[in-house]
């Protein structure tokens, strides 16, 4: 029973300065708030990347072993320990860059993704008119062609495995890209980070029985990557020159430039739907 008290004794020996000091509260809560605010808004950001309950695990863990660490020093005058963890402890933020090193750079792209930032760099609504407009002409022209784009994701072994490009998206080299008779006209193009990272890439054709028999290789193929990955897919009929949209594996067939346009900002708004009918 002794014990505890005595915990409560210590428990307000260390509460107490701050009660009786008002300044002191202030200054606490504060300071208690901001770290809450910067805590919240970092796993904002990386909400719905991989490392995301990764990283609230271990924040959460950080905290409480800080908390529980700070007070036996506080207590037990441990100061040699209190040196090791003032001294070694930044050494283990590189291990932690690295170790969520992909997770770091989707939470960059968001961060970069959102209204502040977007002053500063090319809007994803011109980005998503170009696309638009490239397929709509193929469309009218009933050339076909497949456009795959990278989210989450990485489709580095694909880039790697076309025609590396690394352009700006313009729909006139789209255009230029899948026009009869040219040598990437058969492959797929990626866009990467909002730039046209390759050409002539190929990919993986589904298997899925369930899919309509007017599908060709190129819609297959288009699929096909979005079951590998969670790209999206825009699948232009060389035969009848509709617009297909595919995503985790379901293709939406007979899409107009309007409801691509549509699909292509909520890309930019991580809001993707990915219950499409096949």
């Amino acid at each position: 029973m002794n014990g505890f008290f005595g915990f409560f004794e210590n428990l307000h020996s260390i509460i107490h300065p701050y009660w009786c000091d008002g300044w002191m509260l202030i200054k606490s809560c504060g300071e208690i708030f901001i770290i809450f605010i910067l805590l919240y808004t970092i796993l904002r950001i990386m909400q719905g990347t991989r490392g995301a309950g990764i990283l609230r695990g271990l924040a959460f863990t950080l905290v409480i072993v800080t908390i529980v660490i700070l007070f036996f020093i506080k207590k037990l005058e441990l100061y040699t320990v209190n040196w090791l963890i003032t001294e070694f402890l930044p050494v283990f933020i590189i291990p932690v860059i690295i170790l969520f090193q992909p997770e770091f750079r989707r939470a960059l792209i968001k961060l970069g993704q959102s209204p502040f930032f977007r002053m500063f760099v090319k809007s994803e609504i011109s980005v998503a008119k170009e696309i638009v407009r490239a397929v709509t002409a193929l469309s009218e022209n009933k050339i076909g062609g497949l456009i795959t784009i990278e989210r989450e994701d990485g489709l580095g072994h694909y880039i790697d495995g076309g025609v590396k490009i690394n352009s700006n998206i313009s729909s006139d080299l789209i255009s230029t890209i899948f026009w009869p008779g040219t040598p990437l006209h058969d492959g797929a193009v990626i866009v990467q980070e909002a730039r046209i990272a390759a050409a002539g890439c190929l990919f993986p054709l589904t298997e899925n029985e369930n899919i309509s028999k007017t599908c060709g290789t190129r819609h297959r193929a288009g699929i096909g990557i979005t079951e590998e990955a969670d790209a999206l897919s825009i699948i232009i009929s060389e035969e009848t020159g509709l617009i297909s949209v595919a995503v985790g594996g379901k293709i939406n067939e007979d899409v107009t430039p309007d409801e691509l346009r549509n699909e292509l900002e909520r890309i930019s708004t991580g809001t993707v739907k990915e219950n499409r009918s096949g």
